[in-house]
């Protein structure tokens, strides 16, 4: 059963940096897209960043230039690295990955558990 674990989640002040891990475990065949949404206390989930087949990179418009996805294939690890943080927020971030467990089946979307992030002074 594949399985999203989420790590580097915490404290940081405006300005700062923090880097988040995903690595996926499991049986995969294949991964056509892995990446990061976060979500705010009473707010919809939005997508920060994400790989998609080719290697292409999505951003938000509101994280451009302040955060970069990057990944390890060799181990199915992403990794956002979140640098120049805005004021004071709180989000939950979430990895996700659409990914193949077999050549008899289709890709399916799979959520980590969340890992959340505090911007604090």
């Amino acid at each position: 059963q594949v399985q999203l674990l989420e790590s580097g989640g915490g404290l940081v002040q405006p300005g700062g940096s923090l880097r988040l891990s995903c690595a996926a475990s499991g049986t995969i065949f294949s991964i056509n897209a892995m990446g990061w949404y976060r979500q705010a206390p009473g707010k919809e989930r939005e997508l920060v960043a994400r790989f998609i087949s080719g290697g292409t990179t999505n951003y938000a418009d509101s994280v451009k230039g302040r955060f970069t996805i990057y990944r390890d294939n060799a181990k199915n690890t992403v990794y956002l690295q979140m640098n120049s943080q805005k004021a004071e927020h709180t989000y939950e971030y979430y990895c996700y990955a659409d990914l193949r467990e077999s050549v008899r089946y289709d890709t399916y979307n799979y959520w980590g558990q969340g890992t959340h992030v505090t911007v604090s002074s």
